[in-house]
């Protein structure tokens, strides 16, 4: 490959790669990158010909273009704005804008004849390319475009340099000193041309080495400094309004049409079980106190928050009995995706919050708020006592509730009769004779009798009574309406919670991937002696299923879904956190090596007196005897005053390149053969009528004058040679 036409390669090379990571990024829709690359080809294809811009015409085309971007914008923003309101998503006009004026300039740029200051111009537009990129994205995509834009850009400076170099010594060479060997300088043309090919062959060896080099270079600043998780050029995300999860208000069928997706909400790590089981947890989103008979709200009670600060590292949300309850907390850790909701979710009976937040609010219900997040996602970690209660302590519990506890009970005034009629027999017929046996009675009777389903088939103007009495069948929050309200017919304190299943286990992540379709409801009922509330689920075992992903395609979503959240949680949202987290690790890790080091010292340090004498003198005499051998052929191979020589100049370099030629002359010297000043090597080994002589002067000729390197097998026959001629006289 001509030198000319790899910089050309890496130079359009570094602009289409830029130009992807803005389409990758969302900045430019896929038809505006297409017709970008198709003017790359163009552009490769007339660069060096007549057919392009002259400078002055690219200057007249890019100012008549400047009333054309501003009506893009005036025009763009209205229509960014529609977006949103139909898909909920929406980027900055101004980034977009932005986008199209910097693809219009570099096409402008490559059609036209460049000078060096042109170039330069594209490469510096294609590095704000990928900066705009960067600040529109946090997708781990990015990382792989960003080490294919580092490499090509790299190459391109390497050669852009080169290039310009190699015009100055051009400009300044006026003439060519050939030496008088004539006959070997016909050949120079064909070998400088091979090693002009094998230089731009190592070129991107080179680049790839500088890469490699900024990497380790910049991998300690990486670890210190912090980063944030926000696409920090985007305005607005799209959220997730509505959701049963995040309401304050919930009619009865709403969930129905939203487990119809399979979207990823959040991730949830599970650092620390405790004592509960995988199948047991649920991510607890917001309690509801108050029943019209169609839906759940919050009564204005409920709603009264309490602002909470940091207590040290760890908002505290609640308490532990002794200090031996510290085992029974499950530790999780929860990267939420962008909502329109300031809910914090957690394992229900949450007591420590750790996350980048100022403060917190907390209803009376235990339902944790922050900010909104629209833009970027949320990542928090929650504490929780998620060991249940005692099932004989809830027995022995009598149900004697305060007056506080009374909205717990509280009824619609219209509530169908056959309702209380069919709790107490249930609860008659299973014999039950406490009232925490009493609520699994209902539990029971419900998940048993009626199926799961996610059509909505229940409703009327009392769809409880419908879904109890008509249907039999219906979503989550049916079941939980159910129980809840049958149990407050009897005098038990319930509430309904909503919120998430734990969702599907992605071993390659470590982390539970909970989806919209992981939506749930489900009852707590509180026992006040125990002063606990104690979680209840009535829906049969169809609708607490998360969904499972199988086969290749499954297995390769779980792949790309772990790399983009280890690309979340350890680069983009590489925060205080998680470099006090990989401290402590690495603290840790560095103890466990110094604790093992010091028992493996101490036990060499008990057996060293017996074999410290012995192995010092087998050690010793086995490397003089080492060095003496690598010394003694090193002074027959280059003498006395070289072979002892330690240090070595850029000269003795040089000369050691053709120490054998030397040699040669030596051995004919001592055979009464001496060279004269006037004659050439070739004229010299010509007089001397020997065929190694000849052969060791065109191999000193390539070395010296052609700058070639020497093979091993060619290094070995010249010392066969040169021992020939040590040996005997001149043939």
């Amino acid at each position: 490959m001509k030198f000319s036409t790899y910089f050309k390669l890496t130079s359009f090379a570094t602009i289409a790669v830029s130009a992807l990571a803005l389409l990758m990024a969302g900045g430019i829709s896929l038809w505006l990158a297409a017709i970008f690359f198709v003017v790359i080809a163009v552009a490769f294809k007339l660069e060096g010909t007549r057919w392009q811009l002259t400078e002055r015409v690219a200057l007249v085309v890019i100012l008549s273009s400047i009333p054309v971007f501003y009506l893009d914008w005036r025009v763009l923003t209205p229509l960014l704005d529609l977006e949103y309101l139909e898909t909920g998503s929406r980027v900055n006009p101004e980034v977009t804008v932005l986008s199209h004026m910097i693809l219009f300039l570099s096409a402008v740029k490559l059609l036209q004849r460049k000078l060096d200051r042109d170039w330069f111009f594209l490469y510096l537009i294609s590095f704000f390319t990928v900066l705009l990129a960067a600040g529109l994205t946090s997708a781990p995509i990015f990382l792989a475009i960003l080490v294919v834009y580092l490499l090509c850009a790299l190459a391109t400076i390497v050669a852009f340099e080169i290039q310009k170099a190699g015009r100055k010594i051009a400009a300044t060479q006026t003439r060519l000193l050939v030496p008088p060997d004539s006959t070997l300088f016909q050949k120079l043309p064909m070998r400088l041309w091979r090693r002009r090919y094998l230089e731009t062959r190592r070129l991107p060896l080179v680049s790839a080495g500088l890469l490699l080099l900024i990497v380790v270079l910049a991998f300690p600043f990486f670890l210190i400094v912090p980063r944030t998780a926000s696409s920090a050029l985007r305005r607005g995300g799209k959220g997730v309004s509505g959701f049963i999860g995040f309401s304050d208000n919930v009619v009865l069928g709403q969930i129905g049409e939203l487990k119809a997706s399979d979207e990823i909400f959040m991730h949830v790590r599970i650092d620390s079980l405790g004592a509960a089981r995988p199948a047991d947890l649920r991510w607890r989103g917001v309690a509801l106190d108050e029943f019209n008979g169609k839906g759940w709200k919050k009564s204005p009670i409920a709603e009264r928050m309490q602002r909470k600060e940091k207590e040290g590292a760890l908002f505290r949300l609640g308490t532990l009995g002794t200090p031996d309850d510290v085992t029974r907390l499950t530790a999780q850790t929860f990267i939420i995706e962008p909502v329109d909701t300031p809910l914090i979710f957690a394992a229900p009976r949450a007591v420590g919050l750790q996350a980048e937040l100022r403060t917190i609010n907390v209803d009376s219900e235990g339902a944790i708020q922050a900010g909104f997040h629209p833009d970027r996602r949320l990542v928090y970690k929650v504490y929780s006592d998620t060991t249940p209660p005692n099932a004989a302590a809830l027995r022995n519990d009598r149900m004697e509730y305060t007056a506080d506890s009374g909205r717990y009970r509280e009824l619609p005034a219209k509530l169908d009769p056959r309702i209380p009629a069919l709790t107490r027999e249930v609860i008659q017929q299973s014999g039950a004779r406490t009232w925490y046996d009493a609520t699994r009675a209902v539990e029971s009777y419900l998940r048993d009798n009626y199926r799961y389903t996610l059509e909505m088939k229940a409703g009327g103007p009392d769809p409880l009574a419908d879904f109890l009495f008509n249907v039999k069948q219906g979503h989550c929050e049916y079941f939980a309406t159910a129980l809840a309200v049958m149990l407050r017919t009897q005098g038990i304190a319930t509430r309904v919670v909503n919120g998430f299943l734990p969702g599907e286990y992605n071993q390659a992540a470590g982390a539970l991937t909970v989806r919209q379709s992981d939506a749930h409801s489900w009852v707590e009922v509180y026992f006040p002696e125990t002063n606990a509330w104690v979680t209840f689920d009535a829906t049969p075992p169809a609708g607490r299923m998360s969904h499972e992903r199988s086969g290749l395609t499954g297995a390769l979503s779980k792949y790309s879904e772990a790399l983009d959240l280890l690309w979340f949680q350890y680069v983009v949202g590489y925060d205080k956190n998680e470099q006090q987290s990989l401290v402590t690790s690495v603290r840790r890790t560095l103890l466990e090596f110094q604790r093992g080091s010091f028992s493996k010292l101490d036990q060499a340090r008990q057996a060293w007196p017996r074999m410290a004498g012995p192995f010092l003198i087998v050690l010793g005499i086995s490397l003089s005897l080492f060095a003496g051998l690598l010394l003694t052929r090193r002074v027959h191979r280059l003498g006395w005053r070289k072979g002892l020589q330690v240090w070595q100049t850029v000269a003795d370099e040089e000369a050691s390149r053709i120490d054998f030629y030397n040699r040669l002359l030596k051995a004919l010297e001592k055979q009464g053969v001496r060279r004269e000043q006037f004659q050439t090597p070739l004229e010299f080994a010509s007089s001397c009528s020997s065929a190694e002589a000849a052969a060791i002067t065109n191999v000193y000729n390539r070395v010296r004058f052609g700058n070639e390197q020497l093979t091993a097998a060619e290094r070995k026959e010249l010392e066969v040679q040169l021992a020939r001629i040590e040996r005997r006289g001149v043939s």
